[in-house]
């Protein structure tokens, strides 16, 4: 699930990141990310500490 891989991504990262980082890391498309982390951001899984930059919330 590419819900799953982001979330994945962003916990390697072990800082906020923004879209285009992790399109880069999956090899999702950036427009496919960003559209995940508004789901996941929905759900409370994915915050926003900045702008444009988004973290997993645990």
């Amino acid at each position: 699930m590419d819900e799953e891989t982001v979330l994945d991504a962003m916990k390697k990262a072990g800082k906020p990141v923004r879209p285009g980082d992790i399109a880069k890391m999956t090899g999702l498309e950036s427009k496919e990310v960003s559209k995940i982390i508004k789901e996941l951001k929905k759900t409370g899984k994915v915050i926003s500490p900045k702008r444009c930059y988004y973290a997993p919330a645990e």
